[in-house]
């Protein structure tokens, strides 16, 4: 069993501007020597029971992560225009250095009619990490015959043999809430030879365990000839304010990253009793950063109040 010993909150977005109002979810890490960038979700503040999604980052000194340097004062990148599928927010989910550049891979918001929202993956790249351009109008990942709607979450990484691998959630269905249609989305998996072009497998790979399970950001670490995966799981519907209901990490091995065995009672982390992740936990990215593996995750509220770290105990 892992034990991660959690050190606190590290940001929080605090209404410092009117697009970074609130919420700073899917903290992704990216190493740039001297410093770590921590890239994530934000929002603007809600009108008329709606909001637009941005990306922002925040710097933090290695040796003491809690140090903030710098705090990016302008979104990520522009939203897309007009009926564009990231006309109504852009998420940035993971940042891979590559050939002088850093690909952002993102979740592009749209607003539907008969459901409330709809999400794909986009692409966008970078020259300094700090403003990204996007690649072209349309989604890097979108519907398919059998992925209709609700691509998702694009955890990407790329291994020493020049092999990429994405991890990202699809829809499965909606369901009626008491008040609301809730979407319900499970993990797949992708390849790519180059970062643009991927070859989706078409099966979930990480079994269900609750009623309409939902799956989303899973973070993979290396470690004693294995993959080891943690990721955030929570019930189909009544999740929003039932603690129990709501989002947990879940963790699964592999040794060929296709095939994966769940053991949640590995996981080695949980809500605290009391405090700003006493109700929900998810969202976990995991790095190493001065020989330490550090996850980086959300809490209550889906990240409203921000993000903070744990450190693995070895």
């Amino acid at each position: 069993m892992y034990t991660w010993n959690k050190k606190g909150l590290i940001f929080s977005p605090d209404k410092r501007h009117p697009w970074m109002y609130s919420h700073a979810q899917c903290p992704f890490p990216v190493d740039f020597g001297s410093f770590i960038r921590i890239y994530f979700a934000t929002r603007e503040d809600y009108h008329n029971g709606m909001c637009r999604a941005f990306g922002g980052f925040v710097d933090v000194e290695k040796d003491n992560l809690q140090t903030i340097i710098r705090v990016s004062d302008k979104p990520l990148m522009d939203l897309g225009g007009i009926g564009e599928f990231d006309e109504f927010g852009s998420m940035p989910i993971s940042v891979v250095p590559h050939n002088g550049e850093y690909y952002l891979y993102y979740v592009g918001w749209t607003r539907s009619f008969s459901v409330p929202y709809d999400w794909e993956i986009g692409f966008a790249k970078s020259k300094d990490g700090v403003r990204f351009e996007k690649v072209g109008k349309g989604p890097l990942m979108g519907p398919t015959l059998h992925e209709p709607y609700l691509n998702s979450t694009p955890v990407v990484y790329k291994f020493a043999d020049d092999n990429w691998h994405m991890f990202y959630h699809t829809g499965v269905q909606w369901l009626k809430g008491a008040d609301k249609l809730e979407s319900q989305y499970v993990i797949k998996h992708a390849t790519s030879c180059d970062g643009i072009t991927w070859n989706r497998e078409r099966d979930p790979i990480i079994p269900q365990k609750v009623e309409n399970e939902c799956q989303t950001t899973p973070a993979l670490m290396q470690k004693d000839g294995k993959y080891h995966m943690f990721f955030c799981y929570r019930h189909g519907l009544d999740f929003r304010y039932t603690t129990n209901r709501a989002y947990r990490i879940g963790y699964a091995c592999s040794e060929d990253l296709v095939n994966w065995v769940r053991d949640d009672s590995q996981v080695g982390i949980d809500v605290s009793a009391t405090g700003w992740d006493s109700q929900m936990i998810e969202y976990p990215h995991i790095s190493k950063i001065n020989n330490k593996y550090v996850m980086f995750y959300c809490g209550n509220h889906f990240g409203k109040d921000g993000f903070g770290y744990a450190e693995l105990e070895e």
